[in-house]
């Protein structure tokens, strides 16, 4: 859908796993939205930056030379957003959960109510693993992502991998999921395919559309007055936010790449011989992850725990309302990055 490497399938995503547990955990509580768009932040985006199946961007890197284990030097800014954005989350969540609700008020802002609270403190039901055979499945997925490359030799062989036989063994995965899963643990996890049919639709309409502007940064990208770290990060995640963080990593990844022709002090040798500059690659790396919670579209499990929360009842905000959320919160946060970790 890219181009060369960013046409690769992404790994799976943690937010897929977690999102209905979450849901389920929090059912019995009158305010769930803020607790779905703070997993988001976390899960979807941010809590992905330490390895490759983390988040597509960093996968993407992988693809074009960066080492499987480099991107543990992201884990200062990690663990800074991290312990900020979780005290921010239990500040707010600790506000709606024990403040008297007001009577006079809309129901939707009122706070939680006393049944809310009975029922969240007495109904515990403790987690249970059901279908658990779906690791395995799972696992044949991730391995598929990561070995079964096109056009190149299978697991170390003579063997050329044709196009495709990645995507077919995926789908094979998938069939033997569904068939050896319980109807029952589908219909207790609410589970359908509306949610994926909706991104998909989504998603297809967001890359066709965005491949001129990415043709463009390809061929503009090194004349752009990108000389610092802190413009890689701003640049990268602004774009990030609204054209989706996979493709925009790649073209300033290729941009930064095209700064760097030897080694040298602060310089990383990509699996591949070429060069890239080390403050450059962070930047990037943290603009295209971080960033891609700014909006519903940055990142492909933004729109579909988005989705999945509005089947499941919650009230989520619009794409702008959204907004408000990510440049009230997050974008504090980045500046405060920009001044730690990237100067």
């Amino acid at each position: 859908m890219y181009g060369d490497h960013t046409r690769r399938a992404r790994p799976k995503h943690a937010s897929m796993l977690l999102i209905r547990p979450l849901l389920q955990t929090n059912k019995d509580r009158q305010h769930v939205k803020h607790t779905v768009i703070f997993f988001i932040f976390l899960v979807s985006n941010i809590g992905g930056c330490l390895l490759p199946i983390g988040d597509p961007p960093l996968f993407l890197g992988y693809l074009k030379g960066v080492p499987f284990l480099w991107t543990l030097n992201l884990w200062k800014p990690w663990l800074f957003c991290c312990v900020v954005l979780l005290i921010v989350y239990y500040l707010w969540d600790r506000h709606l959960y024990h403040k008297e609700p007001s009577y006079h008020k809309e129901p939707m802002y009122r706070k939680e109510l006393p049944l809310g609270h009975m029922l969240d403190e007495t109904r515990i039901e403790p987690l249970q693993l059901a279908g658990s055979l779906n690791f395995v499945w799972l696992l044949g997925v991730v391995l598929a992502v990561a070995l079964v490359v096109p056009g190149k030799p299978l697991l170390g062989s003579s063997v050329i991998v044709p196009d495709f036989l990645r995507e077919g063994i995926m789908l094979v995965l998938v069939g033997a999921a569904w068939v050896s899963s319980s109807a029952h643990v589908r219909k207790s996890n609410e589970f359908n395919f509306g949610a994926i049919i909706e991104v998909a639709v989504l998603f297809l309409g967001i890359f066709i559309t965005m491949q001129a502007p990415v043709e463009i940064l390809k061929i503009q990208g090194p004349l752009l007055p990108l000389t610092s770290p802190e413009r890689f990060f701003w640049a990268t995640g602004i774009l990030s936010s609204f054209l989706d963080n996979a493709p925009t990593y790649v073209v300033f990844f290729t941009t930064a790449e095209s700064f760097t022709h030897a080694a040298g002090p602060g310089i990383l040798q990509l699996l591949g011989g070429e060069f890239i500059r080390v403050d450059l690659l962070v930047a990037i790396s943290l603009g295209a992850v971080f960033m891609g919670a700014n909006t519903y579209i940055g990142n492909g499990p933004n729109f579909m725990v988005k989705s999945i929360a509005e089947q499941s009842g919650v009230r989520m905000p619009s794409f702008f309302g959204y907004m408000l959320y990510s440049v009230g919160i997050l974008v504090p946060l980045f500046v405060v990055v920009t001044f730690i970790f990237l100067r």
